[in-house]
């Protein structure tokens, strides 16, 4: 068996998926995504380790930017191979490159006008990492597959995708070798999401692996109860109308919007909170929010339910959708009290920095976290506790209450990875853990060598292993 596997991504980190296998003379990536914590934003820039001429394919596990947002990059390096993933990843992952070019383009002017008038330079380079026309050229590459369809990548490589819960079609992936008369199985498991999460079905773990590369991200702490959400949404709701505030949620455009819905849906059919304006200010959530309306089929029985009822999950009266520019600017106008839900999830960019602009230093505000906040992000930075913080190259006084719902996380907890890895019915020969920062991803590994009793490790940024 001569294989060998790289870790060219998500490497004792969060952000920037991306694995290299070369088997059998072919190179695959699995996934190839952007880095977003800000001590790493750097490594975007960066060359791919290999010519990107010399890949043959890459398996995709879902479209969130972390793991699709480099591939226009990819493809403007000169690959000209087949991207493979599911249905609705392909779907959305067609919108987050188009909507991150968009970003990346008006950001790069901003910020020259902002650095000129400011007579200082940046620490990345003033030119966007690729632009719409590398976005759309990458589009037509994908090819679509359902759930447990086998992929046929010759000279004996065959993989296949199992749905992982965690967003709408996304995957776990695993790869077969077949060489010389042995048989080796890889597992990737891709972002594992959570049992009992509306509207999406629960993870579908591998039996079986040889080896395995796993996420971490929770590797070291438990989620509040999904039950616990309405209750502690209409708390925050309610508190912030009584002051006389907006309820500011910064969401991921993909599922966590479309959960935040269902949620509120919800609660105004309980009459739990009060009939107020509701808006999605997300040019890219909206349209994701129409991929979920075009596959109903990967809905579980409760969400099915709900949809033959005539309930829509992701709609309720009073809920705008914020399309245009001037849309966004006419929230600002709104009397009394709104939700404002608005990407991106992170506060890395998007519309979310206007609407912080405008609400961080009202007392009677709320900023509301629903999910992961990786470690140099703006999000992160307020969930901490800052006093000032830095949006749009102007320092702002945070005086917005700040809460923070972690029920939301459409990822494992920690007993929730425990369950997945455990579902193996035989050792594996070596898991990789990674897609964690260094504490989370440890203890995972820790918890795997002691109480499995398995081989484990916590691979670094470009490491190179051989599969045996």
């Amino acid at each position: 068996m001569d294989a060998k596997l790289s870790f060219w991504g998500a490497a004792q980190g969060v952000t920037g998926s991306c694995y290299m296998l070369e088997a059998n003379g072919k190179r695959l990536l699995i996934d190839c995504g952007f880095y977003q914590e800000r001590k790493l934003k750097s490594r975007n820039w960066d060359p791919f380790p290999e010519p990107a001429n010399s890949i043959d394919a890459v398996l995709l596990t879902h479209g969130h930017l972390d793991h699709c947002g480099l591939l226009p990059k990819l493809v403007k390096a000169g690959f000209k191979g087949q991207i493979h993933s599911t249905s609705a990843t392909a779907d959305i992952a067609g919108i987050v490159i188009l909507d991150s070019a968009r970003i990346q383009v008006e950001d790069i002017k901003h910020k020259k006008r902002r650095h000129e008038r400011q007579g200082r330079k940046g620490p990345y380079p003033l030119v966007p990492l690729y632009t719409t026309e590398d976005a759309e050229a990458t589009i037509p590459l994908f090819v679509k597959h359902n759930y447990d369809e086998p992929v046929l990548l010759g000279d004996g490589l065959e993989a296949s995708f199992h749905d992982a819960g965690h967003i709408l079609g996304s995957s776990g992936i695993q790869i077969v070798i077949k060489s010389g008369g042995e048989v080796r199985t890889l597992a990737f498991s891709g972002d594992i999401g959570r049992w009992d999460a509306p509207i999406i079905c629960d993870p579908n773990p591998f039996e079986r692996a040889d080896y395995v590369v796993m996420e971490s991200t929770y590797g070291n702490r438990e989620h509040k109860s999904e039950e616990s959400i309405p209750g502690d949404l209409a708390t925050v709701i309610n508190e912030t109308v009584k002051a006389g505030g907006n309820v500011v949620i910064p969401s991921f455009a993909i599922e966590r919007t479309q959960e935040l819905l269902y949620h509120l849906n919800g609660l105004l059919g309980k009459k739990e909170i009060p009939h107020l304006m509701a808006f999605v200010d997300s040019p890219m959530a909206i349209r994701v929010t129409e991929v979920f309306r075009r596959h109903e089929d990967m809905f579980d029985e409760e969400t099915n339910a709900l949809l033959a009822s005539g309930d829509h999950p992701c709609d309720f009266p009073g809920l705008v959708m914020s399309r245009t520019v001037d849309q966004s600017k006419s929230i600002n106008q709104v009397k009394g009290s709104a939700i404002i839900i608005a990407g991106s999830g992170m506060c890395t960019g998007g519309r979310i920095k206007h609407h912080l602009i405008n609400n961080i230093g009202r007392e009677e505000s709320t900023i509301l976290f629903i999910g992961y906040q990786a470690h140099g992000t703006l999000g992160r930075i307020i969930l901490e506790g800052e006093d000032e913080v830095r949006i749009m190259g102007e320092k702002r006084a945070v005086k917005a209450r700040i809460e923070r719902i972690n029920g939301f996380s459409a990822h494992a907890g920690q007993s929730e990875l425990h369950r997945y890895v455990s579902a193996l019915q035989e050792a594996p020969r070596h898991v990789f853990v990674t897609h964690g920062e260094p504490d989370a991803a440890m203890a995972l590994s820790d918890w795997i060598k002691k109480e499995k009793g398995w081989s484990s490790s916590t691979p670094a940024y470009l490491d190179t292993v051989t599969l045996d």
